[in-house]
């Protein structure tokens, strides 16, 4: 059994993103924003992540640069774990416009992360997400404990958390092959 500190990277900033006119898997390119930074510098002296053995990250930017600020406060090491992704609200990374970002995510909240009866849509499942998150899972349950940074989406998979505010720290009990991570606020 080990105890993940789940943390959600701080607030985005997604204005240079835009500008560029990165869309699909471009949006794993967006840095924190000043606000994001304060959020996770808050987050980042918790006594809790002083506990732990190791950081776990997302390879999307916006997590990195939460991982680099709570190892700067802790001294931990980062490891990044590609699995730890953000969902994907088309598998094949081709939408082009937040219009159609959003009309995929109220598309799979509509139908609750699962593909209606015979049909194959862009989005990964809920189903999907939360497979990839548990190999991760696995991989660091014999730690004592683990910080792990990402994402609020993924984070979902694990615990159920309708949502987390950016740079939330969510305890939780994790063992391989228990069917949901027991967690509480703090």
């Amino acid at each position: 059994m080990a105890i993940f500190y789940l943390v959600r990277h701080g607030e985005a900033d997604y204005s240079e993103m835009l500008e560029k006119g990165f869309w699909g898997f471009g949006r794993s390119f967006a840095p924190l924003s000043q606000r994001g930074i304060s959020q996770v510098e808050a987050a980042a002296i918790d006594e809790r992540l002083k506990s732990a053995q190791l950081i776990v990250s997302s390879p999307y930017t916006r997590a990195l640069q939460t991982a680099a600020i709570i190892s700067k406060e802790t001294g931990l090491k980062i490891c990044v774990d590609i699995d730890l992704h953000e969902w994907e609200p088309d598998k094949t990374n081709q939408y082009t416009t937040s219009e159609e970002a959003f009309e995929l995510t109220r598309e799979f909240n509509l139908h609750k992360g699962v593909y209606p009866k015979e049909q194959c849509l862009k989005w990964e499942t809920l189903a999907e997400v939360r497979q990839r998150i548990r190999r991760v899972a696995d991989k660091y349950a014999d730690y004592d404990k683990v910080i792990f940074v990402g994402h609020g989406m993924a984070f979902r998979t694990l615990t159920y958390i309708e949502h987390m505010k950016p740079a939330e720290i969510i305890e939780c009990t994790y063992t391989v092959g228990q069917e949901d991570c027991i967690y509480s606020f703090c």
